[in-house]
């Protein structure tokens, strides 16, 4: 038997879901129009802060990075992208405690839960460009 053959690849996948409570209630505040633009916008900047984390952490700018990743829980929350909101919890408590480690296993985890919550968002609300 070759040794390659013995090689396991492993997929991670990553459960998301958009708070529709959340969601209707920002339609019902701002009305469609206005509650499409702020997520369309939020969307845009939920990207660029993902995009920014893994920069500060490829920096080592740790206080960078959880500045980043708290941004990302408030972001988050108010459009009820819960789990995104949680990892970057995750993210900042792991730098609070000073785990290169366990900042780098969590980062991984957050720029993957990112981009499902991105796409979930975008497909459920069919924000074309």
């Amino acid at each position: 038997m070759n040794v390659v053959d013995k090689i396991i690849t492993l997929e991670h996948k990553e459960s998301v879901r958009v708070d529709p409570d959340r969601l209707s209630g920002l339609y019902r505040q701002l009305g469609d129009k206005n509650a499409l633009d702020v997520l369309c916008r939020t969307v845009e900047e939920l990207a660029v802060r993902l995009s920014n984390c893994e920069r500060f952490w490829r920096q080592r700018d740790w206080a960078g990075l959880r500045k980043c990743a708290k941004s990302l829980v408030a972001i988050s929350e108010q459009i009820g992208l819960m789990a995104l909101a949680r990892v970057a919890g995750d993210v900042a408590h792991s730098v609070d405690a000073g785990d290169v480690v366990a900042t780098g296993a969590t980062l991984g985890r957050l720029i993957r839960v990112g981009e499902r919550s991105l796409t979930a968002i975008w497909d459920q609300q069919d924000l074309s460009v």
